[in-house]
């Protein structure tokens, strides 16, 4: 792009840019953080993504996402509000490099997670061996690696230089390599992808619509795998879309006719608006579609609003726990009578069914236990008294078979 687009003016352009950029990127900061950090939350509490490729993948493109707009939205919000680049030479690389690195991130997965699609669906049993949490997560690696080396360039496209006197962050290569990477970029971060995904979840549709599959007799079964179907559908129609005018403009700027007009200039920032906006959709996508992740978003919230309450049961307990110790030490003191030697010997399995009781009374077991663990007890007391045979008393018998009445 051209240097002045990266300069401030005080042009109508400008004046408008400053304040519409704060709002929309302040917007997409706000949702996107708070979104995909439900998504985080949902997938991971209670090991969601560890046997379900297909979350692992969603796992992947909601980290690509969160990693853009925390690293990369806020930097770049200031090129429209800012008279120059302040954040110094390093971080004038590494974002850019950020926003092409997650941008490789989000197509590859999003094109890998419509080939996982398609063998669910089209082959659900002979794809079992296939798809695999490990075989997803070596997947999940390889992308990685690939928009590495694609998003690469960019740590030396771009650097500092001073424009009357203001340091600015831009294009520091020559016009010819420029347009190279920038064609690459096209080609492999965009239509490649949109490629594979359109072709895959072509014959996806194709077959869900048209064919039978014998093996899915459940008509709920293949209803939720529409569902799913429908919802990544509609993740990376999104993703075509917001990303679509950015790879034009830049195109039109090489080979089309582009001045510096105030309709250029507005193309251009609403481009990079709807290019940055996508990685805060995914999750309106999720939770409109998907009626699991409706259900998990709620829960999260719920758990959030009630922390503070369960922080002051939790205190509370701790006064009730104190007094089943108490309690459970004095009936096992009673129940083994004279015998010292038994409660030394078994003084570890009793902490233990204490610890078990302790967590009856916080939830963590069934009350219907706690009987169970105190009878397992003395059956544990009276198996040793056997075994020692004279060490037993008459009285410590009668102690147990008494209590094993109640």
């Amino acid at each position: 792009m051209p240097d002045s687009w990266n300069t401030s003016s005080d042009s109508v352009e400008a004046r408008t840019a400053g304040i519409i950029v704060p709002v929309v990127f302040s917007l997409i900061f706000f949702v996107g953080t708070v979104g995909n950090g439900l998504v985080l939350a949902v997938l991971l509490r209670n090991g969601q993504v560890k046997y379900n490729t297909t979350n692992l993948f969603i796992l992947n493109l909601a980290v690509a996402d969160l990693c853009f707009i925390v690293f990369c939205v806020p930097f770049q919000a200031t090129i429209y509000t800012l008279d120059g680049w302040l954040f110094g030479a390093f971080a004038c690389k590494a974002v850019h490099f950020l926003i092409y690195l997650t941008m490789y991130a989000s197509s590859f997965t999003l094109a890998a997670v419509s080939v996982d699609r398609y063998l669910a669906i089209r082959y659900p049993l002979k794809s079992r061996d296939l798809r695999t949490s490990r075989n997803a997560a070596l997947a999940i690696v390889m992308i990685w690696t690939l928009s590495l080396l694609f998003a690469g360039p960019y740590l030396s496209y771009y650097q500092i230089v001073h424009y009357q006197e203001v340091p600015i962050c831009v294009p520091i290569w020559e016009d010819q390599r420029r347009k190279i990477l920038d064609i690459l970029t096209f080609v492999f971060g965009y239509v490649l992808p949109v490629f594979v995904v359109s072709l895959a979840y072509a014959r996806t549709i194709k077959f869900l619509w048209t064919a039978v599959d014998p093996i899915e007799r459940i008509s709920e079964s293949r209803k939720a795998k529409r569902r799913v179907t429908k919802m990544i559908i509609a993740v990376a129609v999104l993703f075509c879309l917001c990303w679509l005018p950015h790879h034009l403009v830049i195109l039109c700027f090489w080979f089309g006719y582009f001045p510096f007009t105030r309709a250029t200039y507005a193309c251009r920032l609403a481009s990079h608006c709807l290019s940055y906006a996508n990685s805060c959709l995914n999750p309106i996508v999720y939770a409109l579609i998907s009626k699991h992740f409706r259900k998990r978003f709620k829960q999260v919230f719920t758990c959030l609003l009630i922390q503070d309450k369960n922080k002051k049961k939790r205190a509370g307990n701790k006064v009730h726990v104190a007094n089943v110790n108490n309690g459970l030490a004095n009936h096992t003191a009673g129940f083994c009578g004279g015998n010292t030697e038994v409660t030394q010997l078994h003084e570890e399995n009793i902490r233990c069914y204490q610890g078990l009781l302790l967590k009856e009374t916080e939830g963590g077991v069934p009350e219907a236990w706690s009987h169970q663990l105190e009878d397992t007890a003395i059956l544990d007391q009276r198996e040793l008294m056997n075994e020692e045979g004279s060490g037993a008393t008459d009285n410590n018998q009668l102690a147990v078979t008494t209590h094993e009445g109640l």
